[in-house]
């Protein structure tokens, strides 16, 4: 596979075969656009376009298909960010989601291969999503590492924050030939992922590209976008999950005032999978003998691909061309692997590359191995210990707490589909193991009947993708009264807030008993007298957290009767479905069956023995 039709010039790779000609790519332009975008061929002058773009930058002139094919995917990720994922308006929620939803709206995220095979190997089961980066790391083989120069949205986030501001602090610059202990971390962090992973922890939400740039816009733009379009006071306050994942965003970028995307070359362990990856590549950058070492491919090259003899660190190009397009002679070409024609001799006197060593790798691994039990040890939390009104309640159709925190990476792709923000981060509450993981946040929202968002969006599993009946009677939680500060139970005054909101949602889960009944002199009961309070029927209720709402905006806030909601959701066993596999439908109906015979049947004791 040539790539050079794409270059401004197709390079002959044998002697004696004539000049050099232009691409067939760029003679076509040419014809169409001279003087305009390329040099006008009898003077030599730079056409108009090509003069903007040397002045936005060399890449963009040097490689201009890379950077618009580049745009075209992160535009392509805030699409899917801002337009797909949210807002949904309506009666029901889902039919609005399905209505945008041409692409399924976790694409890019399973595009990520360390968030599938992470996720496969932390849960100890087969991921749908690894099919997906199966294909990517297959495309990969044609353009090795394009994944990181064409398509990540978080590497083009990069670029831009290079552009504007990293190349202008020149302070902390590191040289072009400085490659110290950093430059293999990346695969350490991949071992420390995947062996952590092997013991039941997940840390791809911390470290993996896709992850980050997905839950740093949810908290930037999300926000944003959620009050421009429905107001300032739809927009729930932040607690330590946001800023504790701005820092480590923040971080990210910050590395590049070091080196142009120094992320992406050293750190990234998504990019440590695509480098390894090259291994089995079918083309490659290779530089020809007509190379004059002028140095101009070795200050382009974004990603640190290029050694000082100017050959190839073939793991870590990503054949993103610019090396090519700033080569006074021509003499880069990017073919199969197997052209070994007309090439520059590498220099016998370079000092060799600095390759992973066995002790990285060892401490990698041990790494992994403390974040199991060294980092549960101290920020853990022991869920058995914890009080049931403190363990977070999850979204509906949750597999198991322990296989939740195995499968859930911290994406924040269920809070920005979550209509009206019933889904929020989990900050330290529950320890290291469960920042970020969604949780319900009744106090703010509950979750409405007609939406079930969070599951179809859901790349790995962790919340189960369940249709609209069965995530009906899902249970996420059980309604408590407390009746020492409920109004009529107290019996201050009458409510009925939140039997009115379960009822309208259609689960009928909260029923009145009369309260405080005065009695006349016989002691019979004095009509309306009293008052009528709530009584949650458990076998209805599903959590979905509406009467908490109601309760706390109105009466505790609102009116300030309360100092807290009076009725809460709590999880914990019995009080939640927490199931891998199975019909929601068909346990409900089952637990249907055992009340029916537990029930005890009209005395017939007035018949004789023989017609019992």
């Amino acid at each position: 596979m040539n790539l050079n039709v794409f270059l401004p010039f197709h390079r002959k790779t044998k002697k004696g075969e004539g000049p050099r000609r232009p691409g067939r790519l760029f003679r076509a332009a040419r014809r169409i656009l001279p003087g305009t975008f390329f040099s006008d061929p009898a003077t030599g002058k730079k056409g108009l376009v090509r003069r903007g773009l040397q002045k936005v930058g060399t890449t963009w002139l040097s490689s201009p298909w890379r950077r618009v094919v580049q745009a075209a995917f992160f535009l392509l990720f805030l699409c899917f960010f801002v337009y797909v994922c949210w807002p949904y308006g309506g009666t029901n929620y889902a039919q609005h989601r399905e209505s945008k939803e041409l692409v399924d709206a976790e694409t890019f995220l399973i595009l990520d291969p360390l968030v599938s095979l992470s996720t496969a190997i932390a849960a100890k089961s087969w991921v749908w999503s690894l099919t997906a980066a199966g294909i990517i790391l297959a495309v990969c083989i044609f353009v090795p590492r394009g994944f990181c120069g064409y398509v990540c949205p978080l590497g083009t986030v990069i670029d831009l924050f290079d552009w504007a501001v990293g190349k202008r602090v020149k302070k902390f610059q590191l040289k072009d030939h400085d490659r110290g202990w950093w430059v293999n971390l990346k695969y350490y962090l991949l071992v420390a992922c995947l062996v952590a992973g092997l013991f039941g922890v997940l840390l791809t939400g911390f470290v993996a590209a896709i992850p980050i740039i997905t839950r740093a816009m949810l908290f930037v733009v999300g926000p944003v976008e959620q009050g421009l379009l429905r107001g300032w006071y739809q927009v729930p306050p932040w607690n330590w999950g946001h800023a504790v994942s701005l820092v480590l965003f923040a971080a990210v970028l910050g590395l590049g005032i070091f080196r142009r995307r120094f992320w992406c070359q050293y750190v990234c362990p998504t990019g440590a999978i695509f480098s390894l990856g090259n291994l089995f590549r079918a083309t490659e950058r290779k530089v020809e003998s007509t190379c004059i070492n002028c140095n101009k491919c070795v200050e382009v090259c974004p990603f640190d691909a290029i050694k000082t003899d100017f050959t190839t660190r073939t793991a870590e190009c990503t054949l993103c061309q610019t090396c090519g397009g700033v080569c006074p002679t021509h003499a880069i070409k990017f073919v199969s692997r197997w052209d070994f024609s007309n090439l520059k001799a590498e220099d016998p006197e370079r000092p060799p590359e600095a390759k992973p060593s066995r002790r990285g790798f060892l401490a990698a691994a041990l790494s992994g191995a403390a974040s199991t039990f060294g980092v549960q040890r101290l920020w853990g939390a022991n869920v058995a210990e914890t009080p049931s009104k403190d363990l977070p309640v999850r979204p509906p159709g949750s597999v198991p707490e322990q296989e939740f925190l195995q499968k859930c990476i911290r994406c924040g792709e269920c809070f920005q589909a979550c209509p009206n923000n019933v889904l929020q981060p989990e900050g330290f509450e529950q320890g290291l193991e469960g920042l970020w993981t969604p949780k319900v946040e009744a106090n703010w929202a509950g979750c409405e009947s007609g939406c079930n968002n969070c599951g179809q969006v859901c790349p790995t599993g962790a919340i189960r993708a369940l249709p609209m009946e069965e995530k009906r009677v899902a249970r996420m939680g059980l309604a408590l009264v407390n009746q020492e500060t409920c109004l009529p139970f107290a019996g201050r005054e009458a409510c009925q807030m939140c039997v009115d909101e379960c009822n309208a949602a259609g689960y009928h889960a909260i029923e009145f008993v009369r309260v405080h009944v005065k009695l006349d002199e016989q002691g019979m009961p004095i009509p309306d007298t009293g008052f009528v309070a709530p009584v949650v029927l458990p076998e209805k209720c599903v959590g979905c957290g509406l009467c908490q709402t109601r309760c706390n905006i109105i009466n505790a806030k609102e009116k300030g009767l309360l100092q807290e909601t009076a009725i809460w959701i709590e999880a914990g066993p019995g009080k939640e479905d927490r199931m891998s596999t199975g019909s929601y439908l068909a346990l409900r109906e089952e637990e249907r069956r055992r009340r029916d015979a537990a029930a005890p049947k009209a005395s017939d004791s007035y018949l004789p023995d023989f017609l019992k």
